[in-house]
């Protein structure tokens, strides 16, 4: 298939190319070229004209927790007065520890589909539900293999219950990274014996929560699975104020010294939220290549703080774009990232929309070490999105990062392909009915406010 748009942004970040396409053979981008070159190379293609459109890589959720938007409008007696009342009060009690499979499966396929019908192609979850333990991943991973995403999974491991949930916490990361390395090899074998076999979209992380839940021998132990197993591992790191304050009380150094002092600060650590870190720490992840989500809107919800995104970016780090669960429309995650640092610093050139753009695509690839995926080149992944470009005003090359970033939402975003499939046609999320979607979360709600 070829597909021709009035917009092409291939490559994030880079200026749009006008009416250049792609051609997309299997899974992957196979050419990339102006539109009339590619209709006159492969007149025998299949032909997508899309006029008033424009064609860029899928969204990459580099953070989530999918169940989340079970808590949305859950009922609360007074507001938390901050982060670790928010946790210890709230989160901890009324959500996470009331969860099982039926609740995390319901909002998991009801997320999905708004996450694709947004544009999403990839993203990385984190599950946090400590009674839900053995099988919740396994159980999860039937959804999202349904729904055809791109997806990175991953249990919350925290002793915060018991040092015996903490275990079965790092036991299901480590079962289920296996699994999907086991499909995946599967998958190769039966490629190379001419058995066309699509590649598996699912795989997994290490994961634990904080330093101040769980024990340093505890976090010792997950990345030494980790590494076993070839995997990375995630960790929540300095959301707010708490996490850092607690690690000078406890360590005498702040959260990223203290993982440096442990030897585990480096590539294999990929870090969310990032918010209270001070300038040495920011020179620490960017000695070490430790690579970080930001997640500007939940950030703000829990009163976290702004994080210093703008300095990890000069820094060099691999900074990705997440929802956190809160909002799960990455336009809505754009906008935050690209308005929240210019208030703060009061500077109106920081975070500029190209640059908020790539974020969120190949920037939040990069974060997950996802392979070929965030760009439409040949050889990548052909993972796409159609937007409407027909704006009030001209999108021309120069103003279309901003055009798209300020005035279109998940509404505006018309087919959505991942791995050379689709997944969204006309503004539909093929083969779901999300109507019915969301009887299943409504009944799943009421059990988890118990209403």
């Amino acid at each position: 298939m070829i597909i021709l748009p009035e917009y092409l942004i291939d490559v994030p970040g880079e200026p749009p190319k006008h009416r250049w396409g792609v051609r997309v053979v299997g899974s992957q981008v196979a050419a990339v070229a102006p539109n009339a070159e590619l209709r006159q190379l492969f007149p025998g293609d299949e032909v997508l004209d899309a006029p008033s459109q424009a064609l860029s890589p899928g969204f990459v959720d580099a953070h989530t927790h999918l169940y989340g938007v079970l808590a949305h409008g859950i009922p609360l007696h007074k507001a938390p007065s901050g982060f670790w009342p928010f946790l210890e009060d709230f989160w901890w009690p009324l959500v996470e520890d009331r969860l099982d499979h039926e609740m995390i499966c319901a909002a998991t396929d009801l997320n999905l589909a708004a996450m694709l019908r947004g544009g999403v192609t990839s993203f990385y979850d984190v599950t946090e539900a400590p009674h839900a333990l053995p099988g919740c991943l396994a159980a999860q991973a039937r959804v999202v293999r349904a729904r055809g995403i791109r997806g990175i999974l991953s249990f919350e491991a925290t002793e915060r219950v018991s040092h015996e949930n903490g275990q079965l916490g790092l036991h299901e990361n480590l079962e289920f990274i296996l699994a999907c390395k086991a499909s995946c090899q599967a998958a190769h074998r039966a490629t190379a014996q001419g058995d066309e076999k699509s590649a598996p979209l699912l795989s997994g992380f290490m994961c634990y929560h904080t330093t101040f839940t769980c024990s340093v021998e505890f976090i010792r132990q997950a990345f030494e699975m980790a590494a076993g197993a070839g995997a990375s591992v995630h960790m929540h790191a300095s959301e707010g104020t708490w996490e850092p304050e607690q690690a000078l009380k406890k360590f005498g150094a702040r959260t990223f010294e203290v993982y440096d002092r442990l030897g585990i600060a480096g590539p294999a650590m990929q870090a969310s939220q990032c918010v209270q870190i001070s300038p040495a720490e920011i020179d620490i992840i960017a000695r070490r290549g430790v690579r970080v989500s930001h997640m500007p809107l939940s950030n703000c919800e829990v009163g976290g703080g702004v994080a210093p995104v703008p300095d990890l970016l000069s820094a060099g780090v691999p900074v990705g774009l997440g929802s956190d669960g809160y909002i799960t429309d990455m336009f809505e995650v754009m906008r935050g990232a690209f308005l929240i640092h210019k208030a703060y610093r009061q500077d109106p050139r920081v975070m500029p929309a190209n640059v908020v753009w790539r974020l969120a695509t190949e920037g939040g690839a990069q974060v997950l070490g996802l392979d070929r995926v965030g760009r439409l080149a040949p050889g990548w992944q052909a993972d796409l999105q159609l937007i409407d470009s027909d704006l009030p005003t001209p999108a021309e090359a120069w103003n279309l990062y901003d055009q798209l970033l300020l005035y279109r939402s998940r509404r505006d975003v018309a087919d959505v392909m991942v791995a050379g499939q689709w997944r969204v046609r006309d503004g539909v999320v093929l083969g779901v009915d999300e109507a019915a979607l969301r009887g299943p979360v409504h009944e799943s709600a009421r059990r988890l406010w118990q209403i």
